[in-house]
């Protein structure tokens, strides 16, 4: 299964709105063939793994695979009939497929078909994988927001004057570039474009540089108004810019950025922020699962006052600043009890030179306490 993990990795970032998927074939405690799914569309791992064999496998031969085999029939066909007719006797498998119209299925299948099946093998690791597509098919298709921050040991992403480069070191900056080549898109605040100029793209070493969609939040449209526009709108990539506005932002400048090939999503708004929810169901409707969140800390205190992060990326460097006129990662809640405390599960942990991760879901307290001051005039 580890094998079999390993050949999923191999489509990182490239499957989207399908999951990562890896299978091998084993015959006589051998791996004889490999398979995984490389693109959206492209022959599912199954599938893959026993085109390389080449052959019929041999009396007793185990397929292991990451995710529980599909049992409808799509653009490829259903990889429990490809299992049943080639002859394998006996399936290995990590995760049961949270997709509605599979979930256990294809293990009844393959059992009715009598196929001996084991299930739940390194299944955390499995599910662990896809992390997003897990989301949109138990959402119906909302997708995943995931904040990343890169804070002190007090939880600082930045000095009072404002300096922030780098808190966390280049390993660690390295596995952030990893998970922007998963993540269908990185969203930042208006905020963070004018001060950092950020080119938000996946550069990782002996790697193309690969852009995802690029979301913009700025309710006004600040970013449109200087002469010397962000390269987020003038760069190669500028096609793959969408900035998220309101109707107080001003038509002008909404033609400015779409003649200029950005595009622009209007939401309405009664004020001038955007209305996160409305994006939420955008995205949906784009088909669009996940959403990896940059900064600024405004933008992402703002999705956390309204419960819409899902997924927390805290990346910790060995430092304090211990200074109250700091800037802090997240603000704009009344937290008095630890029972009303954001909290995380499934977490997950790592270790990058002297900084560290920790990953996990968002768990919300029954009643969130926003602070309506700084909710005001966040």
């Amino acid at each position: 299964m580890h094998a079999a993990l390993a050949l999923a990795r191999r489509a990182w970032g490239r499957t989207h709105p399908n999951p990562m998927v890896g299978a091998v074939i084993v015959e006589d405690g051998q791996i004889v063939a490999e398979g995984f799914h490389a693109q959206d569309g492209g022959t599912h791992a199954e599938r893959a793994a026993l085109a390389a064999l080449g052959r019929r496998p041999k009396p007793g031969a185990t397929l292991y695979v990451t995710l529980e085999p599909c049992s409808t029939h799509g653009r490829t066909g259903a990889c429990c009939d490809a299992i049943r007719d080639a002859g394998i006797t006996r399936v290995v498998a990590g995760a049961t497929d949270p997709n509605p119209a599979h979930l256990g299925r294809g293990f009844d299948l393959l059992r009715a078909a009598g196929i001996e099946v084991i299930t739940s093998v390194l299944e955390a690791e499995c599910a662990d994988l896809n992390l997003i597509f897990n989301h949109a098919m138990r959402s119906a298709g909302s997708p995943l927001i995931a904040a990343k921050s890169a804070m002190t040991l007090d939880g600082k992403i930045a000095t009072r004057a404002r300096q922030s480069k780098w808190i966390t070191g280049p390993d660690a900056r390295a596995d952030v570039m990893r998970w922007r080549r998963l993540f269908p898109s990185i969203g930042v605040g208006a905020g963070t474009v004018m001060a950092d100029n950020p080119r938000l793209t996946a550069r990782i070493e002996g790697e193309q540089e690969w852009c995802p969609w690029r979301f913009v939040f700025d309710g006004l449209l600040r970013t449109v108004v200087s002469r010397d526009l962000p390269a987020l709108y003038t760069d190669e990539f500028r096609e793959r810019t969408i900035v998220v506005t309101t109707p107080h932002g001003g038509l002008g400048y909404v033609r400015k950025l779409r003649d200029m090939g950005v595009k622009v999503w209007c939401l309405d708004s009664p004020t001038q922020r955007v209305a996160i929810p409305a994006f939420r169901r955008k995205c949906a409707d784009e088909k669009i699962t996940g959403v990896f969140l940059e900064g600024g800390a405004q933008l992402v205190s703002e999705f956390l006052q309204e419960r819409q992060i899902d997924y927390f990326f805290a990346y910790t460097a060995p430092m304090l600043f211990a200074d109250n006129k700091g800037k802090s990662a997240y603000s704009g809640l009344r937290t008095e009890q630890l029972a009303q405390a954001v909290r995380m599960t499934d977490t997950r942990h790592a270790s990058f030179g002297d900084d560290f991760l920790i990953r996990g879901r968002a768990v919300y307290p029954e009643k969130l306490q926003v602070d309506e001051t700084v909710f005001s005039i966040g």
